[in-house]
């Protein structure tokens, strides 16, 4: 079958290629039944396929494209890189402020930037995402096309491959809004936006989700001309309003042009630029750029499987339809990662192959809804969270108590002239239990492990007050929350008991 074209047949993408989907490679013949087939090589496929065969399983792993899915290829790994070098050009741009100069020929290398992202990439998938490393596990790797020919089997390439289980792990792709005139104008999305040598000189983002304002801030830093367009009233829907206000502030401050309830309405093309038209309440306006990214959400990969012949019930937008144990309509059949959660991270992918693991293969009962998943935007600052949101505990008649600690509070934010930004814990009310947590900051991703591992073994947050941080450490925000419950949370008649003491003695 055809693979991915790669734009740039350099030595990096020449390298990726080999480890994620080799030029020579054979597929095995297919012997028996297998205790586990994995449909699609993403994290969650790869990490299950490669853990079932180390506890003694026969596993056949299949995937007709790339190892690494969006992960590796389109998603996580080159757009961390992109982000990290904005921020390079960020500071620099700030170093005044920080005693230092900048120099009068500071220029962005763009080729350069996207030559890292590919070298990076094809480093990567030599280490995590290698066919040739799985087989040599005894992983029987397919590449092809699957698709299911009944409620234990898999057709490939015109053979069949029975199971006894299986993980259907095949991801998700962008979802490509109708506007007029936007196909014939073209486009860019996470799937080739990476593929950029030259930086666009004005570009549009569609879209104020996760994918939409990261790109556009490490677009707008790395010197493009950056406007974004969100049909709603805010950024990152899901986020709380405060932490969403901090965003759009930071990325007003990064010189984007940034229109909220707004509906993009028209492409039309004149000579070399393309003519966008936004719709506002009752005011339309043409935006000029050279480019436009869409960034509105993935649809989950389930059309080409042929899951009716399986048993799997699934929906084209939200997906396949799974339970608490990760579980379809057909027992023997799991699913797990974009094609099943609504909540489309990798780090979700790597919980649910312990799961699915222990659930398909050794009569396990865990659940997905024991898991407590954080994750995080990573703009500039970061926004992350973990548990539930306040307005989520309401809904389920559940009291809270929250507490809130500035970023402008803690010194090593100070010191780093990271200010913006806040850490909130909530509680339920009159205990210490944590119910979920929100953390805006520089650093945000790394400071919400304490509060994931707080809330996963079922600690509470008057013990994060016992913990000794490294001082000054920016996460010294969480410990400052945890201090201010405490107090909070002393008996009246404890602290008329100890002014009583101390007045005695």
């Amino acid at each position: 079958m055809a693979v991915k074209r790669m734009l740039h047949n350099d030595a990096d993408n020449i390298a990726l290629l080999e480890n994620v989907h080799p030029s020579d490679w054979q597929n095995p013949q297919p012997s028996g039944k297998y205790n586990l087939v994995v449909v699609g090589a993403g994290p969650a496929g790869i990490i299950t396929a490669r853990e079932a065969a180390t506890r003694g399983a026969k596993v056949a792993l299949i995937e007709r494209d790339l190892f690494g899915g969006g992960c590796l290829n389109t998603g996580c790994i080159p757009s961390k890189t992109i982000i990290r070098t904005s921020r390079l050009y960020a500071d620099i741009r700030n170093a005044e402020n920080f005693g230092g100069r900048v120099p009068g020929d500071f220029n962005v290398d763009f080729p350069f930037v996207m030559k890292r992202v590919r070298e990076i990439r094809a480093r990567i998938s030599e280490r995590a995402f290698s066919a040739r490393q799985l087989a040599s596990l005894g992983v029987d790797v397919y590449f092809g096309e699957a698709s299911f020919a009944g409620p234990s089997s898999v057709a490939l390439n015109g053979q069949t491959i029975h199971f006894k289980k299986a993980l259907i792990a095949t991801g998700s792709r962008p979802i490509v809004p109708s506007i007029p005139g936007l196909e014939e104008a073209g486009y860019l999305t996470n799937e080739n936006v990476f593929d950029l040598t030259q930086l666009p000189p004005r570009l549009l983002v569609i879209g104020g989700g996760p994918l939409g304002c990261e790109l556009a801030q490490a677009f707008s830093r790395l010197g493009s001309q950056v406007t974004i367009v969100q049909d709603e009233p805010m950024f990152l829907l899901q986020e709380e309003r405060d932490a969403a206000q901090i965003l759009s502030d930071a990325l007003s401050r990064d010189g984007i042009d940034i229109h909220l309830n707004t509906q993009t309405v028209g492409v039309r093309v004149e000579g070399d630029q393309k003519l966008v038209e936004l719709r506002s309440d009752d005011s339309t306006t043409t935006v000029a750029v050279d480019e436009i990214l869409i960034g509105v959400g993935q649809n989950p990969n389930v059309e080409a499987l042929n899951l009716e012949a399986a048993g799997v019930k699934y929906d084209v937008k939200s997906g396949i339809k799974v339970n608490d144990f990760l579980q379809t309509t057909n027992k023997r059949i799991y699913a797990a990662g974009d094609v099943c959660f609504e909540h489309m991270f990798t780090h979700i992918e790597d919980a649910s192959a312990s799961i699915v693991i222990q659930n398909a293969l050794f009569l396990g009962r865990k659940r997905l809804s024991d898991l407590a998943i954080p994750w995080c935007t990573y703009t500039d600052p970061e926004i992350a969270h973990v548990g539930m949101y306040v307005r989520e505990a309401r809904r389920r008649g559940i009291p809270v108590e929250t507490f809130t600690i500035l970023m402008s509070d803690i010194h090593r934010a100070i010191a780093d002239g990271e200010e913006d930004g806040f850490v909130k814990i909530s509680v339920k009310a009159g205990t210490d239990k944590i119910l979920g947590a929100t953390v805006v900051a520089r650093h945000a991703g790394e400071m919400i492990n304490d509060i994931s591992l707080a809330i996963t073994r079922g600690i509470g947050l008057s013990a994060l007050s016992s913990v000794t941080h490294p001082y000054p450490t920016q996460a010294q925000a969480i410990k400052m929350a945890a201090d201010a419950h405490k107090r909070a949370s002393v008996p009246w008649f404890r602290k008329w008991l100890s002014r009583q003491w101390l007045a005695r003695w």
